[in-house]
């Protein structure tokens, strides 16, 4: 059997950080599980497959409906609360070592940059 793309211990710390879905009083199509959606968010980011690629076989609904769940969590701050989260739980068991941590020169701004934007020479 193949290994599960959201295994048990991902999903605890993803699951509470998900938003709430009010169901629409007209009804419509089943949901797909958030815990599916999360399996083709990831199985997409992985193989780099394009999302209407998604292979209806494995579960996870449709390419689309991946994709507008992947929007929806980012809106709602999913991702960067996650990223903190499995930041903490690595300094917290002294897995990550901050004094190889460095800071991305690209967004501080030169000393002696020029104030305004200037043409590229």
């Amino acid at each position: 059997m193949p290994k599960k793309l959201v295994s048990d211990e991902l999903w605890k710390l993803v699951e509470p950080l998900l938003p709430n879905h009010e169901p629409t009083p007209k009804g419509g199509r089943p949901r797909i599980s958030d815990r599916a959606a999360l399996t083709g968010i990831i199985f997409v980011l992985k193989t780099g497959i394009p999302w209407e690629d998604l292979p209806q076989e494995m579960g996870c609904g449709s390419g689309m409906t991946c994709w507008r769940r992947l929007r929806d969590w980012q809106e709602a701050g999913v991702w960067e609360k996650l990223h903190h989260i499995i930041l903490q739980n690595l300094h917290d068991t002294k897995k990550i070592d901050w004094s190889r941590a460095c800071i991305d020169g690209s967004v501080i701004q030169a000393k002696r940059g020029a104030n305004s934007q200037d043409p590229t020479p």
